[in-house]
């Protein structure tokens, strides 16, 4: 019999529960890890709601922080022992949307959505773990093409100072990074959730001088000015296109960031960007969204919409990671609660109904 382990399965919409399955085997280009700290994102929540299409029966999770348990014979550089992080994406480089400078969409391909009873397809991109492989909220996951994406966890760093890095800091990074932000630039944040706030930190880091966060938490907003806003907006409090419309003496912002996926977030954004402005999204959508005709100048307004998926891979897991040691942001302030992995399901109810100034929940399965 199979050495056997516990994870978190979907089960059906509403559902996500423990389970006992074989601990996988190890392939030449495999790295088995024993999950230390993993946690939950919102695209899980997706995933819970049935609003994100996955298989009965996979392994939920995507931001995986442990060790080394066994390597396989194909990899090298590494040791068993060691403690490493891999990103949400694993690409393995190989792709031609990898050589054409894509690495997360490494693999991307459409699949039919009647997996879970819906039409039409949906497209994967290079999303494997809980989405395409058996993810991370387990005891172990199997990390394919290792040598590309396993990244070494710098001494002295704890698993919730590095926690983020896998997903939600590559995410909010790259929003910021497809914001085309210059120095001197003013950015508006919509949303500042993890996602949210890792943006607004990576908005300060390339040279935004003003920054506006948005959201409608007043703890989240007091976060915000940690992690570098200037400027903070409580959209149940005030009109917030025209408060940043005044704050810009009527230019509009020169790049507004999306962080929460919704159409009204994704139409604010859009109704402040300056002529020529950028809006990037991060948000994971669950149905159609609609441009405003007047926002979006008839499509004369010279606007950039930039969309992204968490780069991944070892390089950029190793920049992160610097980033982190050298204590420019401290996202270990994010990690508010901690559950042991039998817990998984109380853990989902808290952030899911976003409960007790919950943002990140840090899980341990041993």
């Amino acid at each position: 019999m199979p050495a056997m382990m516990k994870a978190a399965v979907f089960v059906e919409p509403g559902r996500i529960e423990l389970s006992d399955k074989p601990i996988p085997g190890v392939g030449p280009n495999d790295a088995l890890i024993r999950i230390t700290t993993t946690t939950i994102c919102g695209t899980d929540v997706h995933i819970l709601k049935g609003e994100y299409p996955v298989a009965k029966g996979l392994t939920i999770g995507h931001e995986p922080v442990g060790t080394i348990e066994k390597l396989g014979s194909a990899v090298v550089g590494y040791q068993e022992g060691q403690r490493v992080i891999a990103g949400a994406i694993c690409p393995n480089f190989n792709s031609y949307a990898a050589m054409d400078g894509n690495p997360s969409q490494d693999g991307s391909y459409l699949i039919p959505m009647g997996l879970c009873g819906c039409h039409g397809y949906k497209a994967t991109a290079g999303w494997r773990f809980g989405n395409l492989i058996d993810g991370t909220q387990a005891e172990y996951v199997l990390v394919p093409d290792a040598q590309a994406n396993l990244a070494p966890i710098p001494d002295g760093l704890s698993d919730e100072q590095v926690l983020m890095c896998p997903d939600i800091m590559s995410t909010g990074f790259k929003g910021a990074e497809n914001a085309n932000i210059k120095i001197g630039d003013t950015v508006a944040v919509f949303a500042q959730g993890p996602i949210g706030l890792c943006a607004t930190a990576g908005a300060r880091m390339l040279g935004a001088t003003t920054i506006i966060a948005v959201d409608g938490n007043d703890q989240r907003l007091a976060v915000a000015r940690t992690m570098g806003a200037d400027v903070t907006l409580n959209f149940k409090k005030c009109d917030v296109v025209d408060e940043i419309m005044k704050l810009t003496g009527g230019r509009g912002v020169d790049s507004s960031i999306e962080a929460l996926g919704t159409q009204a977030t994704f139409e604010s954004c859009m109704r402040i960007l300056k002529p020529g402005g950028t809006l990037s999204s991060l948000g994971v959508y669950s149905s159609d969204l609609t441009i405003p005709l007047s926002a979006f100048a008839a499509g004369l307004g010279d606007h950039k919409i930039n969309t992204a998926l968490c780069p991944g891979g070892k390089e950029r897991m190793r920049r992160l990671l610097n980033v982190v040691e050298s204590g420019r942001v401290d996202l270990g302030a994010l990690v508010t609660h901690h559950y042991k992995l039998d817990d998984i399901a109380a853990a989902y109810d808290l952030f899911a109904n976003q409960r007790d100034g919950v943002l990140k929940v840090a899980i341990k399965p041993h």
